[in-house]
Formats: structure tokens, C-alpha cells, sequence
């Protein structure tokens, strides 16, 4: 039986249990949870070195106002971030692979920084429907241009965290067959695309680690603009 590649980002069940469930709790298993003692082992504390680091730096462009939002944004990177490494791993499945539950994060949370700026700061929030200067003619054009992206910006939220996590999952699968086709009749041309297949792999890591502080970075970018 032929199978295609994109099988690989099918919500398959084992003995009716969705694997997209436990690839959503797994993740959370490998974190280590505090304990009440007053010296953390080496892992909790670069652990929580990489939170505050990372933290801090997402919430310079913020005012006080923003920084209510440091839990969430935090939370939503650590999320993120193993979910997109999950699906590195052999037999297992990648979630943020899925439209669905990318969008799943990017609506409500982009809804919310709508919300927030339609209550604090009502003129200004409508006023970048509308650039300043704009000749009478084209303010009915303009303000239909700047609503549909501003409806827009969730989708693309989730369409680039999902497109880039299946391009890389795909180029990957593609390159590790033709190694496996390759063995038997070029071992010599096996070997040297099995490296290229090690350091795309790599790249692969550095790229969701990335897709991840992109999306909770575009998320801080529209709060500031309504905050």
C-alpha cells in the first residue's frame, strides 16, 4: 500500500485514544516542576534562567499595562516550543502541524488585544483603520483594506507556524527515503545526503524554536499597538 507523506500530519487514534492528546500532555511531563527546597537542581535552574531572560526581553516594547500579559506570553512560547520539537522525534506526532489548533491559539488571543484596545484607547485603535493625510476618494477603499487585514492577522499567525513546521517535516521525510533508496545502489551518495539529512534536521530544530518566538512576538507586537 502507498501511503502519501502527508500522512505523517494526519490526528491518527491508537485503540481509541486521539494521539493529539497525549502530544499535547507529553511535552508537559519533561518539564521539572519546582519544589520547596532552597537550592534547585541544575535543571530548574536554567530552566527558570531561560524564562526570565526570554520574558524580559518580550515585554521591553510593553508598557506597564502590557506586562499582565507575562504569564500568558510565556506560558504560550514554553507550549509552543515543545509541541513544534515533539514532532522531531520519531513515532511521534507534531499538533502544531494542524490549521485548526494553531488557530485555535491565535483568534482568541488576537481577539483579546482587539478587545483591549477598543476599551482603553477607542480613537486611537479605530484610527489605524485610517492613515492620516488620505485623500477623501480613497477613505471607503482604504478602511475596507485595513479591516480585512486586520481580520487577517490571525490567519496568518497560524498559516506560518503550520506551513513552515510541514515544509521542513516533508523535506525531511523526502530526503531520509532517498537515503534509504539510495543504500543498496549508491552507498557512497547515501552516506553524503545522510548528512545533509543531519544538518537539515538542525535546521529544522533552529527553525521551530524560532516559528515559535515568531508567533508569541507578532502576538506582543499587536497588544502594543493597543495598549
Amino acid at each position: 500500500m502507498i501511503l502519501s507523506f502527508f500522512d505523517q500530519f494526519m490526528s491518527t487514534t491508537y485503540l481509541g485514544i486521539p494521539l493529539i492528546a497525549l502530544a499535547l500532555t507529553f511535552p508537559y511531563l519533561l518539564l521539572p516542576s519546582s519544589t520547596t527546597r532552597w537550592l534547585n537542581n541544575r535543571l530548574v535552574t536554567l530552566q527558570g534562567l531561560f524564562i526570565n531572560r526570554f520574558t524580559h526581553q518580550l515585554l521591553l516594547p510593553l508598557n506597564v499595562r502590557g506586562h499582565k500579559w507575562a504569564l500568558i506570553l510565556t506560558s504560550l512560547m514554553i507550549s509552543l516550543l515543545s509541541m513544534n520539537l515533539l514532532g522531531l522525534l520519531p513515532y511521534t506526532y507534531t499538533p502544531t502541524a494542524q490549521l485548526s489548533l494553531n488557530l485555535g491559539f491565535a483568534i482568541p488571543l488576537w481577539m483579546a488585544t482587539v478587545i483591549i484596545g477598543f476599551r482603553y484607547q477607542l480613537n486611537h485603535a479605530l484610527g489605524h483603520l485610517l492613515p492620516e493625510g488620505t485623500p477623501s476618494l480613497l477613505i471607503p477603499i482604504l478602511i475596507i483594506i485595513e479591516t480585512i487585514s486586520l481580520f487577517i492577522r490571525p490567519l496568518a499567525l497560524g498559516v506560518r507556524l503550520a506551513a513552515n513546521l510541514t515544509a521542513g517535516h516533508l523535506l525531511i521525510q523526502l530526503i531520509s527515503t532517498a537515503v534509504f533508496v539510495l543504500l543498496p545502489l549508491m552507498p557512497t551518495v547515501a552516506i553524503i545526503t545522510t548528512m545533509v539529512l543531519v544538518l537539515l534536521t538542525l535546521l529544522e530544530i533552529a527553525v521551530a524554536m524560532i516559528q515559535a518566538y515568531v508567533f508569541v512576538l507578532l502576538l506582543t507586537l499587536y497588544l502594543q499597538e493597543n495598549i
